[in-house]
């Protein structure tokens, strides 16, 4: 062979291994990597990592996850019952690590925004520092795109982009102030890197937050920006669902046949990314993962898939058949 034929065997034969990875794995590949490779989650261990919206799903998982080695964490969401629970189950998985002052139950609604400075000092006065915020809390959305009330969207973006960023803001104000090297996490979605059909004001919300956190990434570079983008996962967000019209919810369940990734295996891939400070990762199941790489690296092929009916695939990816 010359040495021009063994480059262009070289070039495809990497391009082969990056499809085949595309299809297996229920992630991207650095975040893969770094599950073999990488920091392990108990690097985190003692520090102090607030997880909003951790009364179920994802951020109940992860604070889990997290306390299984070891680290302290803050709990908060609206329904205190569920966050005595998820508080209980922390302290049992932790098997001693952590004693109840080590975790920090704090219910508020992220939509009050004149409490999000008392909620802050009272994690402060509680744990003297912290070094991570979650930015979990949220809610997404079953409608069609021309139907949506736009009072839905003004709804939708106070509690998935302004409560976000307020209650970011003033983190990173306190690490700037203590020149502490601080780390912001962001719950996204795929919808905040592919169009999601049937989700709008959810696809533009996490749109949002991927421009105002690679502001901040930019601006700042003591701040690390961890932005986490799941697929559909196994929770309860349906029934919370906004939809079309102002007030009114989605109220369907997650189907125990839907093709979905578990909650468990989302949230452990959530805290490799958080132990290895990893700036843009995301997960899901098949084909998600084809999906995400073609469409974020190859969008004239994007562009020509679509114009072959493409769409009625997606929606069917985005509903879990």
């Amino acid at each position: 062979m010359t040495f021009f034929e063994i480059i262009g065997f070289i070039v495809i034969f990497y391009y082969i291994v990056q499809v085949i990875l595309w299809i297996i794995l229920d992630c991207d590949i650095m975040l893969y990597y770094k599950t073999q490779f990488g920091k392990p989650i108990n690097t985190l261990k003692d520090k102090v990592v607030w997880i909003t919206g951790a009364s179920s799903g994802i951020g109940r998982e992860l604070a889990k996850q997290l306390s299984k080695n070891g680290v302290r964490v803050v709990l908060s969401g609206r329904n205190i019952q569920e966050l005595e629970a998820a508080k209980l189950e922390c302290m049992n998985i932790s098997k001693g690590q952590l004693k109840s002052n080590d975790i920090l139950v704090l219910p508020f609604d992220m939509l009050n925004l004149d409490f999000h400075r008392g909620a802050f000092n009272r994690v402060i006065s509680h744990f003297g520092s912290f070094h991570i915020l979650v930015n979990n809390a949220g809610r997404s959305q079953r409608a069609e795109w021309n139907k949506i009330d736009i009072n839905v969207d003004r709804e939708l973006f106070e509690l998935d982009v302004f409560s976000v960023i307020n209650l970011s803001r003033i983190a990173v104000t306190y690490f700037d102030k203590y020149n502490i090297d601080g780390q912001l996490a962001i719950t996204s979605s795929t919808a905040g890197l592919f169009g999601a059909p049937n989700s709008a004001s959810y696809t533009g919300a996490k749109h949002s937050l991927h421009g105002y956190f690679e502001a901040l990434r930019t601006e700042k570079n003591n701040i690390n920006v961890n932005l986490y983008c799941p697929g559909p996962t196994f929770s309860n967000f349906l029934q919370e669902s906004f939809i079309e019209t102002q007030g009114a919810k989605y109220n369907q369940r997650v189907s125990g046949t839907d093709r979905r990734m578990t909650t468990e295996r989302c949230a452990y891939l959530y805290a490799v990314a958080l132990a290895n400070n990893i700036h843009l990762s995301w997960s899901g199941i098949f084909p998600i993962n084809l999906i995400l790489y073609v469409g974020l690296y190859y969008p004239n092929i994007k562009k020509l898939l679509m114009t072959m009916g493409v769409t009625r695939l997606l929606g069917k990816v985005r509903d879990s058949r």
